[in-house]
């Protein structure tokens, strides 16, 4: 190892420096007041811990993205956390039980093996909640609203939202009696949008034409409201996808009259989390970024695997994507230098500049104050401690 590389940070592994940490801290701290008004208690999950917990229900694609260490105290397997959901339906089934409804907020580090996306950290900072104990479509409608109110806190002009629900693509595989092989090789090529790869693969695996016919329309059921209707006409002999996409309606229509400026699009062929979200899913886009900002959906079987079944619903706002788009506010600091002697009535006019909130640093008589953002000084004159610009 070189001098040079000592200092050089792995791939997709950032440190995030004291101007914009300020404005990220800030929206961490908004968004976290935002969701207490709400009735969101927040929790502090450990960074780390056994995998048989942290990982189980949630499917492989989590299970690539934790990084896995060995407990040197028992020599079981630990993780570091990828994803913080799954340890808070750990606290809804054990440490934080309530026979009712539970709703649960966070903010903190997630870590990643490898990025996202090209351009995405592997150590994002994320806020987000679940909604534990209701299984009525009032709790997802409940959580649309408050990704909503999080994207306007955040400070973004568009709040543009993506819906679509996996129970339609589920009902379409039950009915065609697809293998687990073949639903996770439709999966993959639905997620790519790979519609010549889809033709091949229905073609190769489907032999009832109206099924067929099912399979080949997913991927263009997307746009507008209008995708409903629409929908609503080629599933009408599933009766689970009808309800899916009725869920999908009822969601909207509360969504377009709480939030007439937010923008809505519709995905029915959106599986994103398929493996282990159960209903509804949604995700945030801001414009000039091409990934989501945030998403998430419901999960009602998650807490079967800590011994308490519970309903659930929730989402992550990725707050580092946000701060990359450029419209997080990095103030200005503004400070107070003093040049300290022993003089107990310049401790004391120090201690009360700090106490109203100022920032007042220490510093040495040769300092470059511009550089510490000092545009005031502490000095004594006519026997008081005064200040005085720079």
């Amino acid at each position: 190892m070189t001098y040079a590389d000592r200092w050089l940070l792995p791939d997709g592994v950032e440190e995030i420096l004291p101007a914009e940490a300020k404005a990220i801290d800030s929206l961490r701290r908004r968004l976290l007041d935002l969701y207490s008004t709400w009735g969101y208690d927040m929790v502090i999950p450990p960074l780390l811990e056994y995998t048989d917990s942290l990982l189980i229900g949630l499917g492989r694609d989590v299970d690539l993205l934790t990084f896995k260490v060995t407990d040197q105290l028992s020599g079981r397997t630990l993780g570091i956390r990828a994803d913080i959901t799954p340890q808070t339906a750990r606290m809804d089934a054990h440490s934080f039980k309530r026979t009712g409804a539970n709703r649960l907020c966070y903010a903190g580090h997630v870590v990643h093996t490898r990025p996202k996306n090209p351009l995405a950290t592997r150590t994002p900072i994320q806020a987000g909640l679940e909604f534990y104990g209701e299984s009525t479509i009032a709790a997802d409608i409940e959580v649309v609203s408050l990704l909503l109110e999080s994207l306007s806190v955040a400070g973004l002009p568009r709040q543009h939202i993506d819906l679509g629900h996996v129970g339609i693509y589920r009902a379409i595989a039950a009915a065609a009696g697809l293998s687990k092989v073949q639903e996770d090789a439709f999966f993959e090529l639905l997620q790519r949008k790979a519609t010549t790869e889809i033709r091949v693969w229905v073609d190769t695996n489907i032999d009832d034409t109206s099924t067929a016919a099912l399979f080949l329309a997913l991927p263009g059921l997307a746009g507008n409201k209008t995708v409903l209707q629409k929908a609503r006409e080629l599933f009408v002999a599933l009766p689970a996808a009808q309800a899916a996409v009725d869920q999908l309606d009822q969601v909207a229509q509360v969504i377009e009259q709480r939030y007439p400026n937010a923008e809505l699009y519709f995905d029915l062929g959106e599986l994103r989390g398929y493996h282990y979200l159960t209903g509804l899913v949604f995700a945030a886009f801001a414009p000039g970024y091409g990934n989501p900002i945030a998403s998430g959906g419901r999960y009602d079987h998650i807490g079967e695997v800590f011994g308490r079944a519970r309903p659930a619903t929730g989402f992550a706002v990725d707050i580092t994507a946000i701060s990359k788009l450029g419209l997080l506010h990095k103030e200005q600091v503004s400070a107070i230098a003093v040049v300290e002697n022993s003089d107990p009535a310049q401790w004391q006019a120090v201690q009360d500049l700090r106490q109203q909130g100022e920032r007042v640093v220490a510093v040495s008589g040769e300092a470059d104050l511009a550089e510490l953002g000092c545009d005031r000084q502490l000095l004594l004159r006519n026997g008081s401690y005064q200040l005085v610009a720079c």
